[in-house]
């Protein structure tokens, strides 16, 4: 195969993608998509499984570098854009004490992760994968640190499956358990409490939305320090556990060869760029929307190279251990914000 027809075969694919994409759009505008929370991101990898498990055999297997351009290039420039979201601004608005419980949070629960993922003899990248995408801002910091180690795709999927999982059901949870006054928070700290603990951004806003605007604005806020926590978060991956990672990753004992994870750095200057709104509102919002396609075209990719035997193969102890970190996230995340955060205010 000559080189222009290798760019067609690889355009094919990603144009497979795209048009995953703008279906997970249209479907993520449905109204009981919309009452879930499911962001078009968690539309397209389900699409993406449907396609792997259904489709995927019928489909020339020369369009599969155009998927992996997704699911690794595409996501790269995702999360890069990702950072038009926030502003150093958010941090100020809360001030000290969502700073220091999200950062106890982040690193208490990735640690958490990697010991019982030890103590359970799991893959140690579906236990590295699950514990960032738990503790920092679920699917999006899962895909952040496949960008950092680059595991095998089902490997992702299977912690994204986990994210998916509890944070939806911490969209019905919280709300239920603060007007039962289970959760006995003063409106600050359970913003603070909501916003350390729930996984995805649109879970937050959905939780959030169902406890009062106070909590909400509060809550919303916070989670955005924890995104941006993906940074520093990554960098010690890269250099500290990435590389025990990756080799295990290798084939045929080769080692793996560990990049610094630039994409994290350019998120990282992208939010500084943004916190001096140079650019119209508009812009940003086009920004966001081309980000968020991208994203989907990425989740797509991973779902798209995750078939059920996978699954299968990665077994039940992913779920096991996104429970161990849930438990903690809601105990442990409840007693900071009612004894830790009074202490810091």
């Amino acid at each position: 195969m000559n080189l222009t027809e290798q760019r067609s075969s690889m355009l094919h694919g990603i144009l497979l993608m795209a048009l995953f994409a703008c279906a997970s759009f249209y479907i993520g505008e449905m109204n009981f998509v919309k009452a879930l929370s499911f962001s078009p991101m968690i539309v397209g990898i389900i699409l993406g499984m449907a396609y792997a498990n259904s489709l995927r055999n019928n489909l020339p297997e020369t369009w599969t570098p155009g998927i992996v351009f997704c699911s690794k290039r595409i996501l790269r420039i995702g999360i890069i854009l990702y950072g038009f979201k926030l502003t150093f601004q958010d941090i100020t608005a809360v001030g000290l004490p969502a700073i220091i419980i999200d950062a106890i949070v982040v690193t208490v629960t990735i640690l958490l992760g990697l010991f019982v993922g030890k103590l359970l003899k799991m893959d140690r990248s579906i236990a590295l994968l699950t514990a960032c995408g738990s503790a920092i801002c679920g699917a999006a910091a899962v895909m952040g640190v496949d960008g950092a180690i680059r595991p095998k795709p089902y490997k992702t999927a299977v912690a994204v499956a986990t994210v998916v999982i509890f944070g939806t059901l911490s969209m019905f949870l919280y709300p239920v358990l603060y007007r039962a006054g289970v959760f006995d928070l003063p409106a600050q700290q359970m913003g603070i409490f909501a916003g350390a603990t729930i996984h995805e951004v649109a879970h937050v806003v959905g939780a959030g939305n169902a406890m009062g605007a106070a909590i909400s604005d509060n809550a919303i806020i916070v989670k955005m320090i924890r995104v941006m926590m993906l940074v520093p978060v990554l960098l010690v991956i890269a250099f500290f556990v990435a590389k025990d990672v990756a080799n295990r990753e290798g084939n045929d004992g080769q080692k793996a060869k560990i990049q610094v994870p630039w994409f994290a750095i350019m998120f990282l200057l992208v939010i500084c760029f943004n916190s001096f709104n140079l650019l119209p509102k508009e812009v940003v919002n086009s920004i966001i929307t081309l980000d968020t396609f991208c994203l989907t075209m990425a989740m797509t990719a991973l779902g798209a190279e995750t078939s059920i035997e996978k699954f299968k193969k990665a077994g039940f102890k992913p779920f096991l251990l996104a429970a161990i970190i849930y438990a903690w996230l809601i105990g442990g995340g409840y007693c900071l914000a009612r004894f830790v955060v009074p202490m810091l205010m």
